[in-house]
Parts: structure tokens; C-alpha cells; sequence
């Protein structure tokens, strides 16, 4: 455990002296202060529904977590030092995990930003707390899910450009899975057996204040496969 938690501060340092980090959330909140402003302050003050804020500034996950993860893997690929960790008492596993607690302390930190919406929406009358206690947990998990799968696209280049698109279009396929059928013309049933595994469809219970226990279990088994295929792709390349 202390090797694991030394490879998650190394990447937390890491992460406050790359610049891709403070262009990710500026972009963040940036896009999602003008929505909040659209979509609420400018159109609708008096509907206090944190739905309709958090919709929109949801899908703006999909384009800062690539940004976020890219440099996770295949920057020690680039720099030749994922040698080093991979002769050094460091397992895998623990400087995949580790890798990944670090990218939950970046999610920590746009999750805690978004919580200002909320807050600013108080001041326009009674807001239901229940609902955005939900939601916040539900963002925080949906994000962990996604942060999991940039991770391992981060494993499959030395290129953090290639990594950020690659886990661009993952994310973007778990995002629209709930929409396939109705994109392309996919039969009804073919629809219904995708929607489960969309990121997107597993959300919607959280927005509705509930704790769904599949809807967590779905965004927790999401982070551990990616997880454990990050760690497999890893272990090919120290064994080549």
C-alpha cells in the first residue's frame, strides 16, 4: 500500500506541474459556467431543478477526461522511465491503481467546482439538497467510470495525442449507446439490450435521488475492467 500511495502522490505532483491540467479545468468551467448561465441565470431563474443545469455540463466529461488521463501511461512510454517502474518494487497493479486514485483526486476537484451551481442556485429559493447529494455522487462515479477508461487508453500509446483520441471515442461510444438504435436505425430490441450499458441511461437514477445499486455497481465494474485490462496491456509490454 505505501508503494501504491507513493505512485499516486508522484502523479498528484505531476499533475500540478503539467499546464494540460489547468487548460482541462479552465475549459471545464469555462463551458460549464456559460451553460449555467444560458440555461438557468439568462433563461429560467425561477425553475430551481438542478437537472437542467447538470445535463448539459455533464457532457462536458467526455472532452476534459481524455485531457486529464492522456499523460497517465503514455508519458512514461515516451520518456522511457515505465522501464524503470517496471524493474523497481512497484507491481502493476500498484502503479496502475495508484495512477488511477490520483486521477480521482483531479475528478475530486471538478466535482467540488461544480458544486458552486448549486450554491449560487440557493440563493434563488429552496433547492432540493436530497437530489444534488445524488447527483453529486452519481457525477463523481460516472466520472471515476470515465477516468478508468482514459487510463487505459493511456496504455495503449507512447502518444498522448493518439491516447487522448482513442479514449475520446470509447467515451463517446458508452456515452451514445442509449441513442444507437434511434441513430442508426437499429431495431427496437437491439436498443433495449444496449441502453443498460450506456453511461449516460446508468445516470439517470441519481438525478432522481435514488442510489440505485446497480446503477453503482454498473459505473464500479466499468472502473475495474478497464483497470484490470490497463494492467494486462501493461504487463504484455514489460514481458516483451
Amino acid at each position: 500500500m505505501r508503494r501504491l500511495f507513493a505512485v499516486c502522490q508522484k502523479e498528484l505532483q505531476a499533475y500540478l506541474w503539467t499546464p494540460t491540467t489547468y487548460f482541462a479545468l479552465a475549459v471545464y468551467m469555462l463551458l460549464t459556467g456559460l451553460l449555467f448561465y444560458t440555461n438557468f441565470v439568462m433563461y429560467q431563474p425561477s425553475i430551481l431543478d438542478y437537472r437542467l443545469v447538470l445535463g448539459d455540463t455533464l457532457s462536458m466529461l467526455v472532452f476534459v477526461v481524455p485531457l486529464l488521463t492522456m499523460r497517465l501511461v503514455a508519458e512514461e512510454f515516451r520518456q522511457g522511465t515505465d522501464e524503470l517502474l517496471l524493474t523497481s518494487p512497484v507491481s502493476v497493479t500498484e502503479m496502475i491503481v495508484g495512477k488511477f486514485l490520483a486521477s480521482l483526486g483531479m475528478l475530486l476537484i471538478l466535482v467540488l467546482c461544480s458544486l458552486a451551481y448549486p450554491v449560487v442556485m440557493s440563493f434563488y429559493g429552496a433547492l432540493d439538497w436530497t437530489l444534488v447529494f445524488t447527483s453529486v455522487i452519481g457525477l463523481f462515479m460516472l466520472g471515476a467510470a470515465m477516468m478508468a477508461i482514459g487510463l487505459f487508453a493511456s496504455t495503449l500509446s507512447q502518444h498522448q495525442m493518439m491516447s487522448a483520441v482513442v479514449s475520446f471515442i470509447i467515451l463517446l461510444v458508452f456515452w451514445m449507446l442509449d441513442s444507437f438504435g434511434g441513430q442508426t436505425g437499429a431495431s427496437a430490441a437491439l436498443q433495449q439490450w444496449l441502453e443498460p450499458f450506456s453511461l449516460t441511461a446508468r445516470f439517470d437514477s441519481f438525478t432522481k435521488g435514488l442510489l440505485n445499486g446497480a446503477d453503482v455497481l454498473y459505473y464500479v465494474t466499468v472502473a475495474g475492467l478497464f483497470l484490470l485490462f490497463s494492467i494486462q496491456v501493461v504487463e504484455r509490454k514489460r514481458w516483451r
